[in-house]
C-alpha cells in the first residue's frame, strides 16, 4: 500500500493474498488512449450533422430545454462527491497489488452508495423542477407542461447515470477500454441519434427525453455484466461494506471541490466579460475559446487511460516504470500538440475567417492565439493532476484551484476592465501557467518523479524540437505571399517534423508502441474485409 493512498478496511483479513497484479504495458496504453481518442471524434462526427437537424425540427425553443437536458445528462457525474473517481482509483489499487479478494467489498459498497445518492439527488431535483421551469428558465406557457414532465424524466435517471459512471470506473481501473468504447461510443451517439429518430416518427419532448434515460439504462445494464464477466470475484458477494466508505468520502471528498471549483475556472472569463463589456463580446470569445477547447480532448483521453494505471503502477510499487510513463505521458502529448498549437497560432486569423468571417476573426485573432498558448500548457497539466489524484493527493489539486480562485478573479477584472476580450485571454492562459507550474511542482517536491528522469535527454530533445519548428515557422509571421503558399511551407514543415520525431525522438520502445497499435487495430478491419 503505498504512502500517499488512504488505507482501505480488508474485507477479509484472515484470508492469503495471492498476488495477481494487473499487466500494465505499454502497447496497452497507447492502444487503450487510441480508443479513448477515436470514441471522442465519432461522438463529434455524430453530432455534427445530428444538431442542424434537430434545430430545425424541434425549434430553437424545444432545441434549447433539450441542450439543457445534454448538459444535465454530461454533468449528473458531479453529484457522486467524487466516488467515481475514488473506485476507480482504488480498484485499480487493488488490481495493481493483486488483491482480487477485496473488490467485492470495494464496488459493491460505490454502486450502492451512488445509487443511493443517485435517489436522493433525484428527490431534490424534483423539488425544485417547478421553481427552475416557472421562474428560473423563461419558457414560453405552451411548452411549460412538456418542459416539466421532461425535466421530472431526466431528474429520475439520476441514480442510473451515477451508477452507471461507477460501474464504467471499474472496468476503466482494470484498463478494459476497448469494452468499455463498445458501450460508450454507441451511448454517446444516442444522445443525438435517437433524438433524431424519435422526431422523424414525430414524438414528442418527454418522448425523446425518455429515449436519452432508457439509453443510459441499457449502457449501465451492459457495464454491469462486463464488470461481473471481467471480475467474477463480483459474483460471491454483492452486500453494503460501511468500513470502506470513510476511504472512499475522504479522497472524493477533495475530488468534489476539485470538480465544483474547475468547471467555476473555466467559465469565469465568459461571466466576466458579458458583466463588464456586453453579450456581444461574450459571442467574439466565445468562438475562439470553444475551438481551442476541442484540443483538451487528446489530454483528456490520455488522462483516462493513464490514471488507472498511475494507481496500479504505484500499488505495486514499480517506481521506475510510473516515472517512465509520467515522461513519455509529458513526451506524447508536446510532439502531438506543440505544432498544432503553433500552427492555430500562425493561422488564427484565417481559421476564424474561414470558419466565422471578417468580422469575428478581425475580432478574436489575438484572443484565438493567446488561448492556443494556454490550451498547450494547460494539456501538460493533464499528467502532473492525474498522477497526483492517482497516487491518493487529491487534497492538493483541490487546495491548488483553492489557492487560484480569488488570484483569478482579481487578474479577470483588472485585465477586462484595461484589455477587453484580449485581457479575458491572458487572465485565463496566465492562470493555466500557475496551475500547471504548481502541478510540476509538487510532483517533484513530494518526490513523485526525479528531476533527472523529467529533465533527462528525450525530453530535451522534444522541447528543442517543437521550439525548432517554431522558429522555422516565424518567417511567415510576416510574409506577404497567399494563403496557399504559406500553407504549403507550413505542411512541408509538418511533414518534417514528423519525419524528425520518427527518425530521432522516438525511442525503440516508443516505435513498437505505434507499430503494434496500428497492428492492432488493422487486424480487425482485414477480417472484416
Amino acid at each position: 500500500m503505498s504512502r500517499y493512498e488512504p488505507r482501505l478496511i480488508n474485507i477479509n483479513p484472515l484470508k492469503p493474498v495471492i498476488p495477481t497484479p494487473i499487466a500494465i504495458t505499454a502497447r496497452l496504453l497507447t492502444k487503450n488512449w487510441t480508443l479513448n481518442l477515436g470514441s471522442q471524434i465519432i461522438s463529434f462526427a455524430v453530432a455534427l450533422p445530428a444538431i442542424p437537424y434537430l434545430m430545425h425540427g424541434l425549434g430553437s425553443e424545444r432545441f434549447g430545454i433539450l441542450s439543457i437536458g445534454w448538459v444535465f445528462l454530461g454533468y449528473f457525474g458531479l453529484f457522486d462527491l467524487g466516488m467515481g473517481r475514488a473506485t476507480t482509483k482504488f480498484v485499480a489499487g487493488c488490481l495493481g497489488s493483486g488483491e482480487r479478494h477485496r473488490l467485492p467489498g470495494l464496488v459493491w459498497t460505490s454502486l450502492w452508495f451512488q445509487v443511493l445518492l443517485g435517489v436522493v439527488g433525484a428527490l431534490v431535483a424534483a423539488l425544485v423542477t417547478p421553481l427552475l421551469v416557472h421562474h428560473a428558465l423563461k419558457i414560453s406557457p405552451a411548452l411549460v407542461g412538456e418542459t416539466t414532465v421532461s425535466f421530472y424524466i431526466l431528474v429520475a435517471s439520476l441514480p442510473l447515470v451515477l451508477g452507471s459512471n461507477c460501474l464504467r470506473g471499474v472496468l476503466e481501473a482494470g484498463q478494459h477500454f476497448e469494452v468499455v468504447n463498445y458501450v460508450r461510443v454507441p451511448g454517446i451517439a444516442s444522445l443525438f441519434l435517437l433524438p433524431a429518430l424519435a422526431l422523424f416518427f414525430g414524438a414528442k419532448l418527454p418522448a425523446i427525453v425518455a429515449l436519452l434515460a432508457l439509453a443510459r439504462l441499457i449502457s449501465g445494464i451492459a457495464y454491469l455484466f462486463l464488470c461481473l464477466k471481467f471480475y467474477p470475484v463480483l459474483k460471491a458477494s454483492c452486500s453494503f461494506d460501511r468500513a470502506v466508505c470513510p476511504s472512499l468520502l475522504a479522497y472524493g471528498g477533495w475530488i468534489t471541490v476539485s470538480n465544483f471549483i474547475g468547471p467555476l475556472l473555466a467559465y469565469l472569463d465568459r461571466l466576466a466579460i458579458g458583466s463588464m463589456i456586453s453579450m456581444v463580446a461574450v459571442g467574439y470569445y466565445t468562438a475562439p475559446s470553444e475551438a481551442v477547447g476541442r484540443i483538451s480532448v487528446v489530454p483528456a483521453s490520455l488522462s483516462a487511460t493513464i490514471f488507472p494505471a498511475f494507481s496500479s503502477l504505484d500499488a505495486a510499487r514499480s517506481t521506475a516504470r510510473l516515472e517512465e510513463l509520467y515522461v513519455r505521458s509529458l513526451k506524447a502529448l508536446l510532439l502531438i500538440l506543440g505544432p498544432v498549437t503553433l500552427l492555430i497560432i500562425l493561422f488564427a486569423h484565417e481559421i476564424l475567417r474561414l470558419w466565422l468571417g471578417p468580422e469575428l476573426a478581425a475580432e478574436g485573432t489575438t484572443v484565438l492565439q493567446i488561448l492556443a498558448a494556454g490550451a498547450l500548457v494547460n494539456a501538460l497539466s493533464y499528467v502532473p493532476f492525474g498522477l497526483l489524484q492517482a497516487l491518493g493527493k487529491p487534497d492538493l489539486t483541490a487546495k491548488f484551484h483553492l489557492v487560484e480562485l480569488p488570484f483569478y478573479l482579481l487578474l479577470l477584472w483588472f485585465l477586462v476592465k484595461h484589455m477587453g476580450i484580449t485581457g479575458a485571454a491572458l487572465s485565463w492562459t496566465l492562470r493555466i501557467f500557475l496551475d500547471t507550474a504548481l502541478l510540476m511542482l509538487a510532483v517533484l517536491w513530494l518526490r513523485l518523479v526525479s528531476i533527472s528522469s523529467l529533465m533527462g535527454k528525450d525530453m530535451q530533445k522534444t522541447a528543442a524540437a517543437v521550439a525548432g519548428f517554431g522558429i522555422l515557422l516565424a518567417p511567415l509571421w510576416t510574409a506577404e505571399q497567399p494563403l496557399w503558399t504559406r500553407g504549403l511551407y507550413a505542411t512541408l514543415l509538418a511533414l518534417g517534423f514528423g519525419g524528425v520525431t520518427w527518425a530521432y525522438l522516438l525511442d525503440s520502445k516508443e516505435k513498437r508502441m505505434v507499430l503494434s497499435t496500428a497492428a492492432n487495430f488493422r487486424a480487425p478491419a482485414e477480417e472484416m474485409g
